[in-house]
């Protein structure tokens, strides 16, 4: 697998993101951030920087950054051509003040505490801060473990001495003289920065930061009568980076882009809301080929608030074709056998009698232009709904679809049939170890209780060998693969169909 380094990132959607800047005056430039957010709940952010610069090293902090910004990420260049411009040193610091990280600037002292209303002195034997939560999953398991220990021992609570006595916990409010010089209230990223002449400058200031992802989700609407669907897409974007990013100019990076990270913890999902106007404006998105991926842009600013979800709408067809699938897929693996080999399953004569008896129904359509679509579909929620006679809309499942380039089908499970059952019986199985053959026949029984007829694809896996024949059937079959065979038939309305094989193996 072609792995592509954190910096190359960084690079291609500085090239691509915006027109060049390098030629345009400072009094014009649109200062707004310009951000590329990946559906792996990463992004890229690119700013431009304003600097006032000396001849030789200058010390520059800049706080207007995420506190999930990566470190190692961080890429400075100037605007200007003409200036060499080069980080020399960089410590970024996300400890940020707040009581705990206060108490342990201040053990050893004496503070006030706020108790009933009146101020005592107390002083701070421990302060019970633990500083590495950040670090937690950038380490190994052991490291992980200790950390974690340490926070659920007694030792993570504070230690204060109030008139000669020792007490667990705060004694009340503290109440702190001053911020020492050793507190920062933002995330900050200090530099000392080598410019090999002095003067006003530009820079284009880029970093990989987490906190941020995006996903698709989209809402398909089918009508009382027909296979006419109406699709509505949306992406929603979340930002808890711990930064608003005002007008931001953004753009999602839709593909399975190869980044290492530490192990996740937790997975947040959001929701989103659905519209059910299907007019035709302007598209909010629109959507380019980038490499491997995928670009979607929108099209104009938006401001994205720390801890704010947002949707916007990026895909509408209206009256797409479809087609209802009916699937039965009678074999039901029993879990005992999950870890078998094929020589192990091969002469197991009760291994694949177990039957399954719903039916699934599935929803196909073409993503092409004809149909009013042919966009590149990100992977994401679909979810659907069916409109019943009185105008309401009515849920009916929903699941996911993978990304989907342009001009190829989307096939998505929805539910099982209520109106139709299955059933799937082995009538027999014949086993010669000196011949090295088994044969093994099934009848399938469908049975519709619908007022309409239905056609059904009966999917059978040929799964007891690699080499083997259908040499008994009722019905004609289609080979799926190596080990798959359908068999597609019509079962009358309250009726049944019953379908027969014989499969002969041999090794």
């Amino acid at each position: 697998m072609r792995v592509k380094m954190l910096s190359l990132f960084l690079l291609a959607v500085a090239a691509m993101a915006q027109s060049k800047l390098e030629d345009k005056p400072s009094a014009g430039r649109d200062d707004s951030a310009a951000l590329t957010i990946y559906n792996q709940s990463f992004a890229v952010v690119r700013q431009t920087l304003p600097l006032d610069l000396i001849n030789g090293t200058n010390p520059v902090e800049v706080t207007d950054i995420t506190s999930h910004l990566e470190p190692d990420s961080v890429i400075l260049r100037d605007l200007k051509s003409g200036r060499d411009l080069h980080i020399l040193e960089q410590n970024y610091r996300s400890d940020v003040a707040s009581q705990a990280r206060l108490l342990s600037l201040y053990e050893g002292k004496i503070i006030e505490f706020l108790v009933n209303g009146v101020l005592k002195p107390g002083k701070i034997i421990r302060s019970g801060y633990v500083p590495h939560y950040e670090a937690y999953s950038s380490y190994d398991q052991q490291y992980y473990q200790q950390q974690q220990a340490y926070v659920n021992s007694s030792s993570s609570e504070p230690i204060i001495e109030i008139d000669g006595k020792l007490q667990f916990g705060l004694p009340g409010q503290p109440v702190f003289p001053a911020l020492t010089n050793e507190t920062i209230l933002k995330p900050t990223l200090s530099w000392l920065l080598q410019s090999d002449h002095p003067g006003t400058t530009n820079a284009e200031f880029s970093y990989v930061t987490g906190g941020m992802s995006w996903h698709a989700d989209y809402n398909v609407v089918a009508p009382v009568s027909g296979n006419l669907l109406d699709v509505v897409g949306w992406v929603t974007l979340d930002n808890q980076t711990g930064k608003t990013f005002s007008n931001a100019h953004i753009k999602l990076m839709a593909g399975d882009v190869n980044k290492l990270q530490p192990q996740q913890y937790a997975m947040r999902e959001a929701g989103v809301a659905m519209n059910d106007a299907l007019s035709a404006p302007a598209p909010a998105v629109t959507e380019r080929s980038f490499d491997e991926y995928h670009l979607y842009t929108l099209e104009r600013p938006t401001t994205l608030f720390d801890r704010e979800t947002k949707q916007v709408e990026f895909v509408r067809a209206s009256s797409v074709p479809s087609q209802r699938i009916y699937v039965y897929d009678g074999m039901k693996i029993d879990q005992n056998y999950s870890n078998y080999q094929l020589e192990n399953i091969r002469e197991m004569e009760n291994f694949g009698v177990q039957s399954n008896s719903k039916i699934w129904a599935m929803v196909e359509f073409k993503n092409s232009k004809e149909n009013h679509l042919g966009m590149p579909l990100p992977k994401g929620r679909v979810r659907f709904y069916h409109r019943d006679t009185d105008g309401q809309l009515e849920f009916t499942g929903e699941n996911l679809i993978d990304h989907t380039p342009g001009d190829e089908t989307i096939r998505l499970y929805t539910g099982n049939v209520f109106d139709a059952v299955g059933e799937r019986k082995r009538t027999n199985y014949t086993i010669d170890r000196r011949a090295r053959t088994i044969d093994e026949s099934f009848e399938i029984r469908l049975r519709n209780h619908k007022k309409e007829p239905m056609e059904i694809r009966v999917v059978e896996h040929l799964y007891r060998w690699s080499n083997w024949e259908i040499i008994k059937n009722s019905d004609e079959f289609k080979k799926l693969d190596s080990k798959t065979i359908e068999f597609r038939v019509q079962v009358p309305p309250d009726g049944e169909k019953v379908v027969t094989y014989t499969a002969h193996y041999t090794w």
